[in-house]
């Protein structure tokens, strides 16, 4: 039977936005390997270079301070102005953090690099995610949610994988770990060049505020906060302070077994993510809460038993947590959220999620340095366990409703 010319159409349709959609969480993947690329080198700079485990996490932090400062305007320009405007320079400052990594020598300059990361990361969560959102069209929303989701969490793992496999291998790995950066960002920049231009909005002038989301959608944004913000501060820990637990707790110095584990986590964000994937949102929600408490647990036996295994599995409970949550609280915004609204509302979703993530391990760095990492870091998993039951119970009420 001949295929019909509207049937022809419809599959030409179909195939150029699943291939925009690729194209997009293509651009999320590169700029989130970059976010996470330094984590196996930590313990290298922080030899080299003398700081604390609070400067550490200090150092990490800006990376936060920078992306949250750019989610508070970068949905808003974003949804104004259109995607590719805003992507552009996020992308530039991401290959500048690159170069400011390869060639630091200062604590000056890693501050720097993780802080231009962090607003490159600020704008890719809104802009660029927003992005993926928009390729699929009316049709997709939710698998392009769950495309969106899972580049993030398939960046922020093959950065440390690649940086950890590269420094146990080289005598000086720090060079082309980021020239190999560098050059994924280039082909990223090259897919937001591509990316088709749009009118400003005529509809009101631009007056910048606090990113927006609608009344009705704002239970949407808050279920889910609460249950990605403790999943996201417990990857947080794992990559700020996770090297140095294997160093100076464990005794395992290895910048591939840094790396790999580091990996391992976000890809474990990304399997569960399509393991349930057809799950009602309530139930990932129930099922991202139990997971960061299991983390936790796991965290304290690594540390009072002196278990690498046991860490091992921590940062693997803490990518599953991550990504249920993440996954939840976008299918929510997809689902419901508007057009007009989506990219505020992922900026939302992420300031929420990473104001803990960037204060609990600064805190818990420091309190380190005061009463030591056994003890310190048994405290940050208490803490984040009975926050992870609170807002995970609240969450599960409310997407249920």
């Amino acid at each position: 039977m001949p295929i019909s010319p509207r049937s022809s159409g419809a599959q030409a349709t179909q195939a150029a936005s699943t291939a925009g959609m690729w194209a997009a969480a293509w651009m999320v993947t590169a700029v989130f390997m970059l976010s996470n690329s330094a984590t196996p080198l930590y313990v290298h700079w922080q030899e080299q270079m003398g700081f604390s485990s609070g400067m550490l996490t200090v150092i990490f932090a800006l990376y936060i301070a920078g992306l949250l400062g750019t989610l508070l305007v970068a949905g808003q320009l974003s949804d104004h102005y259109g995607r590719r405007p805003l992507l552009l320079p996020g992308l530039l400052a991401a290959l500048v953090a690159c170069g400011l990594f390869a060639g630091a020598s200062s604590i000056g300059m890693l501050a720097a690099g993780r802080l231009l990361a962090g607003v490159a990361v600020g704008v890719i969560v809104s802009a660029g995610m927003a992005a993926v959102v928009d390729a699929g069209g009316v049709q997709h929303k939710r698998r392009a949610a769950l495309l969106a989701s899972i580049a993030m969490v398939l960046g922020a793992g093959l950065g440390p994988l690649l940086a950890g496999g590269l420094a146990q291998a080289l005598a000086r790995p720090v060079l082309p770990i980021f020239a190999v950066e560098a050059l994924v960002l280039l082909s990223a920049l090259g897919v937001a060049l591509r990316l088709p231009a749009r009118r400003p909005s005529a509809a009101r002038p631009l007056r910048l505020r606090l990113p927006q989301v609608p009344a009705a959608n704002r239970r949407h944004v808050l279920c889910g906060i609460a249950t990605f913000g403790p999943g996201i501060t417990a990857t947080s820990f794992v990559l700020a302070l996770g090297p140095s637990l294997l160093a100076r707790l464990l005794e395992v110095r290895s910048p591939l077994l840094a790396g790999g584990m580091a990996c391992a986590m976000f890809f474990a964000a990304v399997g569960v993510q399509f393991a349930v994937r057809q799950w009602p949102v309530a139930r990932i929600f129930a099922a991202s809460t139990a997971a960061t408490v299991l983390a936790m647990a796991s965290l304290a036996l690594a540390l009072h038993a002196s278990l690498v295994p046991a860490l091992i599995a921590s940062a693997l409970l803490a990518g599953v947590g991550q990504g249920l949550g993440q996954l939840g609280g976008l299918s929510l915004i997809g689902l419901h959220v508007p057009d007009s609204h989506r990219a505020q509302a992922n900026a939302v979703l992420n300031i929420g999620g990473y104001i803990p993530a960037g204060l609990l391990p600064v805190a818990t760095g420091y309190l380190v340095d005061a009463v030591g990492l056994a003890t310190g870091a048994t405290l940050f998993a208490l803490v984040l366990a009975i926050a992870a039951v609170a807002g995970g119970s609240w969450a599960v009420r409310r997407a249920g409703a």
